[in-house]
């Protein structure tokens, strides 16, 4: 097998063990980074919906207290108003979705799905836990989940949710007595649950990789292009020259001085093998007087 083919296997082996392995590394990390990109647009939704309840908890619910007294308006329920506004942003992104997920809820848009109940149990089950990330399939395509769980801290707000006879009256007409009632303060009732869809962010991970493969391919081949060029110039070249002047000697036969200038092993070499021609030369001469 030739010198130069050797080569080439032995560096078409690193080439693809290489480029595995790098693609490997680049592919975990850029899915790392679509995850933490996806992670960080549902914290900001989740902010994005605290700061509407904020806002309807400080300056719309006061405003709302004399009509409250004649019919119950949810406009002047924090997590309602949150959820109306996103509701909004999801009819531009129908693919992202936010939900108050109770387990006993007073308004039954906001009762918890099967997977929801999971997250909340979650949270019940740790109560240290202060954030949930997980991942689900949907119809478009997988989205990452991130849920905080929810606990009714203020006391004021329990006199709408211990018992029906304590809660306005108002309420308990539009909602009936059934639901929303029996909380208690500082437990898990829900948890606020954002999902975002990966689709995109993957799929851009993906286009990444494809680029990052394809530069790490280029320069392994200009490498190697450039290896092939100096092994073929620096070392096959002189080497195949001194063997055919090697065996034109071995057979008596005339062969032209080989002269390398360079100081590196193949000048070495040459310069070897023609003291080893002149000796060989005296030695012939020697013989024949």
């Amino acid at each position: 097998m030739k010198l130069l083919l050797k080569f080439n296997l032995i560096f078409l082996l690193v080439f693809l063990v290489g480029l595995a392995g790098s693609s490997l590394v680049a592919r975990t990390l850029l899915q790392k980074a679509a995850t933490d990109e996806v992670a960080d647009r549902a914290r900001l939704l989740i902010e994005k919906a605290n700061a509407v309840s904020a806002y309807t908890a400080n300056q719309i619910k006061p405003l709302l207290e004399t009509q409250m007294k004649y019919t119950f308006l949810p406009q002047s329920v924090p997590a309602y108003s949150a959820a109306e506004v996103l509701e909004t942003l999801q009819k531009t992104y129908p693919e992202y979705s936010f939900k108050s997920a109770m387990l006993n809820p007073t308004n039954p848009r906001d009762k918890a799905v099967a997977w929801e109940e999971d997250v909340v149990n979650q949270f019940i089950k740790t109560p240290d836990m202060k954030e949930f990330i997980g991942q689900r399939e949907t119809p478009t395509g997988t989205s990452l989940y991130i849920a905080r769980p929810i606990r009714i801290t203020n006391p004021a707000c329990m006199s709408c949710h211990t018992t029906p006879d304590m809660a306005p009256k108002t309420l308990v007409d539009r909602y009936g007595p059934s639901n929303g009632f029996g909380w208690r303060l500082n437990e898990v009732m829900g948890a606020q649950v954002v999902s975002v869809p990966m689709t995109v962010p993957m799929r851009r991970a993906d286009q990444a990789l494809l680029v990052v493969a394809g530069v790490l391919a280029t320069v392994f081949l200009l490498i190697g292009a450039a290896l092939n060029f100096m092994l073929w110039k620096l070392v096959i070249q002189p080497v195949t020259r001194l063997s055919g002047i090697a065996d034109k000697v071995s057979l008596g036969e005339e062969a032209p001085e080989f002269e390398v200038k360079s100081k590196d092993e193949i000048g070495v070499l040459s310069e070897s093998f023609g003291r080893m021609r002149k000796s060989l030369d005296q030695a012939m001469k020697m013989l024949e007087a």
